[in-house]
């Protein structure tokens, strides 16, 4: 690690490490940092993606990757989401004082993207985005459609429901990180600790 991430009062924070033939990544994060980041993936333009996580999302943030880039991004992407979407999961715990739901719109000249969590113990994800390009990125062509590919990971590890709605653009990479900024609110808001109900698990099921 490049950098130590500070024990949290409410201890939520995270370790998680994936090993496959595939890929080989590390996930270290603090729910209640200061956005602070050291991302490595060998994918620029996902690096800057996963930044805005970090920085929007107030959570400090590391990962780091080795994958199957000789074939495609595909599975070290995937295999990003779903490490960081264990990450979050162990950082919640019980999920006890967290707000659970969280949404945001966020804007980035032209484009427009809205993002709504509900940390609801079921994984779904409904994402529609209308990119208007395929690739974006220089010269590695990176391939919009591992965007999903990322979230469907990302959720059904994390236990949360997600919503992803490209409202407009023009710009593929105006698009694509609205989303990113878009996610990265949305969930600070959900798993912010609300002072007045701390002991609680906001579920009428009790659970979540």
């Amino acid at each position: 690690m490049t950098f130590s991430l500070p024990s949290a009062p409410s201890s939520r924070v995270a370790d998680i490490v994936r090993n496959t033939l595939e890929t080989q990544i590390t996930v270290c994060l603090n729910l209640d940092g200061t956005g602070k980041h050291s991302v490595s993936t060998g994918i620029a333009f996902l690096d800057h993606m996963l930044e805005q996580i970090a920085r929007h999302g107030l959570i400090d943030l590391e990962i780091h990757a080795n994958g199957d880039l000789h074939i495609d991004a595909h599975h070290t992407v995937e295999d990003i989401g779903i490490t960081l979407g264990q990450a979050i999961d162990k950082a919640v715990g019980d999920k006890k004082g967290i707000r659970r739901f969280g949404h945001a719109y966020v804007p980035l000249d032209e484009a427009l993207s809205r993002v709504v969590i509900d940390f609801s113990g079921r994984p779904g994800l409904n994402m529609h985005v209308p990119f208007t390009r395929q690739f974006v990125g220089y010269e590695e062509k990176f391939d919009l459609d591992l965007i999903y590919e990322f979230f469907q990971g990302f959720v059904n590890h994390a236990q949360l429901t997600l919503h992803i709605d490209g409202i407009r653009g023009v710009n593929a990479h105006h698009q694509c990180e609205t989303v990113f900024k878009a996610f990265a609110r949305a969930l600070r808001v959900a798993v912010e600790l609300d002072s007045r109900a701390l002991e609680l698990i906001p579920s009428t099921k009790g659970a979540l």
